[in-house]
């Protein structure tokens, strides 16, 4: 795991729902534990996208994120396929091909 991606990303979602980021357990559930609903859900994407430069996520990819392990797991596949690809600026969105 990138640590400061991870660091980032629980920065982002503490920001989001105003809890301290060290609360947060990879199985965190944003539904059940957090009380997110679907709104919630998609503005916390959104930041995501906004705050971490070339990671755009798509929506059949975002219906499968029920935890912030499962947001930072996708996070930082998304992050390693466009370091990997060579393209500093590359906005490749994940799941498509």
């Amino acid at each position: 795991m990138n640590d400061s991606l991870t660091i980032k990303v629980r920065k982002i979602v503490a920001g989001h729902f105003g809890i301290d980021p060290n609360r947060l357990a990879d199985d965190s559930q944003f539904c059940d534990d957090l009380r997110a609903d679907w709104f919630d859900r998609l503005e916390l994407i959104i930041a995501i996208e906004d705050q971490i430069a070339g990671i755009e996520i798509d929506d059949i990819v975002v219906d499968h994120i029920d935890t912030v392990g499962d947001l930072i797991r996708v996070v930082e596949s998304r992050y390693k396929k466009k370091a990997t690809a060579g393209w500093p600026g590359s906005q490749q969105r994940v799941g498509a091909s």
